[in-house]
């Protein structure tokens, strides 16, 4: 049976409050939020591997580059030419990544109870929790904020008919923003981070398009 997220995150929080990782599912009331990008060898959940882990800090309406996570891991057996192709991370890029264990370890301390930003945010989050579940026995309890539903909300006001394009490279250029080391997991956290400032706080973008 699978159970829906809300109830499974109840669940967790039940059986976690008292333990060593309580503080992840305390209610969050700062102004931090924590950009988060995987690179993986599948678009699939069910199929996908992590290879690198890129996060990077926001506070209020500055993006905390000197405070990140930069992580890659060993190389999965599934790393294949077809994935390579899309991140161009190949094995011998990953000789000296880390265990599994120990980058999801480094995550859960880096993001503790912040919210977490991504552009398709929720694919990231899936894929991590499939590997989190196993281990500690819980999925990451944090609020996500998935950047093209705050693009869309904010550029629909300006845009008079037709689909807002949602493409990453579309929503940056948009923003002006600069796409950093584009498909590397450290790079487009830091890019979506630079994007969620510009809307947030920055003037509305309007779409030309």
């Amino acid at each position: 049976m699978i159970i829906p997220r809300t109830i499974r995150r109840l669940q967790e929080r039940r059986s976690h409050r008292n333990g060593p990782w309580a503080d992840l599912f305390e209610s969050y009331d700062g102004d931090e939020v924590i950009s988060l990008d995987c690179e993986t060898t599948s678009l699939e959940v069910s199929e996908a591997e992590i290879l690198s882990i890129g996060a990077v800090r926001i506070k209020g309406r500055k993006v905390m580059t000197s405070d990140r996570l930069d992580l890659r891991l060993k190389p999965p057996a599934s790393l294949s030419g077809d994935s390579i192709k899309v991140h161009k991370i190949r094995a011998s890029d990953l000789s000296d990544g880390i265990e599994l264990e120990d980058a999801l370890e480094q995550l859960l301390k880096f993001i503790g109870n912040r919210p977490i930003l991504g552009y398709y945010v929720n694919y990231d989050i899936r894929v991590i929790d499939k590997f989190l579940r196993p281990h500690y026995g819980f999925g990451l309890p944090n609020k996500a904020i998935e950047l093209s539903h705050v693009y869309h909300d904010i550029i629909k006001w300006k845009h008079i008919g037709g689909d807002v394009d949602l493409r990453f490279d579309t929503i940056a250029s948009q923003l002006d923003i600069p796409i950093i080391q584009r498909h590397t997991a450290l790079g487009d956290a830091i890019t979506v981070a630079l994007m969620y400032v510009r809307l947030k706080h920055g003037q509305a973008p309007v779409d030309t398009h």
